[in-house]
């Protein structure tokens, strides 16, 4: 993993050198060659790419070849210290892109480069963006530095800015730093923590499940005058929701609907269905459904998936088809977490056909799979034993411009571990450093298992070993 530093005298950001992952034991491998396949994936990707999205217009094509050229350039350039005078669009796009997908490092490097131009002016905007990104990312440790260098560089924060220091310090588990920056702001001069900051707050403690101190934060508000919004009520009852605290959640639904300015909507909606769904109480969920359709609040596509996701997990595939034909008969579009999820549930039912049938339905409507469809396909086909659809898999996969990851290799490698190839399996290992994505613990744990089912303890330890040498060089890898 590749490590932050900040310089306290020149206050940038630098990099130690990334590590590369090793190879595949010697030994494992048998003195065999990686045979084509997916290894060709990576060479080909740029061709790939104008195959894959040669049914987009001309003009979106050459933005996307634009950019995609422009943030590689631009991370290119942040690892020197010569360049100052860069025009401010392509580093700007580049940081947009980089923050979008959640890529910290990379966004942290270009916004280094970023500070270094001489037309480099410090805004909150920028900050807000980097310390919400930073929440999502779990590095409450970079997001104390990045404010720190704002202040040092003049920079008054907002209340945006407050805010999202509060996201990052409490998605990441660390609530009492959370909770000393809401108090912080309240020495600050036109910087009072508003509806936005504490529903913040209360969706940290949601997410960590720190649910005594809901009433203390709402009392707070009431306080200082901070009515509740929508997204207050949403927020709570979608936290006590997948606590499945049931009966806090209708109270907390029942306040705010006697609060008479805060109306549920369809997030309110899709968050107790979820609840009672993702539970098995089938039925509730189907009266809570109604109860909102009398209330005149209509259904999204989110709330569809919920209603299939559910009904898979209870076995109820007939509700399954009902709902999809619901979905065709009144116009509504499905979207590929739609297709996904119905994807998903009759390969976990072992209905082979069902899925192929909606994969098939998805092609034709014009979607593209991802890895998370790819990933659904592998699993049943390997507990079904057709071993011979996931070879066919990866063939589509050479032909597409799907963007694989750690998940998907980790299916595969496990279907042919689980099937005995091993020899299949170490291939499948090296494309999947061919293609950047580095194994987790999952991947050694799969690997090691098909050694030792096989007799083959020596390569099961060469591979344990290498597992270990890779935690701690990168940290990014558990062990036993």
């Amino acid at each position: 993993m590749e490590l932050y530093i900040v310089d306290p005298e020149s206050l940038r950001f630098f990099f130690s050198s990334p590590i590369i992952p090793g190879t595949c034991a010697t030994k494992v491998i048998n003195g065999s060659k990686p045979r084509i396949g997916i290894l060709k994936a990576a060479k080909r990707s740029s061709l790939a790419t104008q195959k894959g999205r040669q049914k987009e217009p001309s003009k979106e094509l050459s933005r996307i070849l634009r950019t995609e050229a422009a943030v590689k350039a631009i991370e290119k350039k942040a690892n020197s210290k010569k360049y100052n005078h860069l025009s401010p669009k392509p580093i700007l796009e580049a940081l947009d892109v980089a923050v979008s997908h959640n890529n910290w490092e990379t966004a942290l490097k270009i916004f280094g480069l970023l500070r270094k131009q001489l037309w480099y002016v410090p805004r909150c905007q920028t900050y807000t963006k980097l310390l919400m990104m930073l929440g999502k990312c779990n590095q409450p440790e970079q997001a104390s530095l990045l404010f720190e260098i704002m202040q040092t560089e003049g920079l008054r924060p907002s209340i945006d800015v407050y805010t999202a220091l509060v996201s990052a310090y409490g998605l990441s588990g660390h609530l009492d730093r959370a909770i000393c920056t809401v108090n912080e702001m309240k020495l600050v001069s036109d910087c009072n923590p508003n509806v936005v900051t504490y529903s913040t707050l209360l969706n940290c403690c949601c997410k960590q499940q720190r649910f005594d101190l809901i009433d203390h934060i709402l009392s707070e508000m009431s306080y200082h005058g901070v009515e509740y919004n929508v997204v207050t009520y949403n927020t709570i009852i979608d936290g006590y929701g997948k606590a499945e605290m049931f009966e806090v959640m209708e109270s907390s639904l029942a306040d705010m609907l006697e609060s008479g300015n805060c109306l549920p909507d369809v997030f309110t909606l899709n968050s107790i269905i979820w609840a009672y769904g993702n539970s098995g109480q089938i039925e509730k969920m189907q009266k809570w459904y109604d109860e909102f359709q009398l209330m005149g609040i209509k259904p999204d596509m989110k709330t569809f998936n919920i209603l299939i996701r559910s009904y898979g997990k209870a076995g109820m595939y007939d509700k399954i088809r009902s709902v999809m034909d619901f979905i065709e008969k009144r116009f509504f579009s499905p979207t590929i977490v739609t297709f996904n999820t119905v994807i998903e549930m009759f390969g976990k039912a072992g209905n082979i056909e069902k899925m192929d049938e909606y994969f098939c339905k998805m092609k034709h409507q014009g979607m593209k799979p991802n890895t998370i469809t790819y990933c659904s396909l592998v699993n049943a086909y390997s507990k079904a034993g057709l071993l011979w659809k996931v070879s066919s898999i990866l063939r589509q996969i050479e032909n597409s411009d799907v963007v694989l990851d750690t998940p998907f290799f980790n299916c595969v490698i496990s279907a042919f571990g689980q099937a005995g190839d091993l020899d299949k399996m170490c291939e499948l290992f090296l494309a999947m450093r061919e293609n950047n994505c580095k194994p987790d613990y999952i991947t050694f744990a799969t690997m090691i298992q098909a050694y030792n089912a096989k007799g083959m303890i020596e390569a099961a330890k060469e591979l344990e070993i290498e597992m270990i040498a890779v935690k701690g060089k990168s940290g990014m890898i558990l062990i036993f």
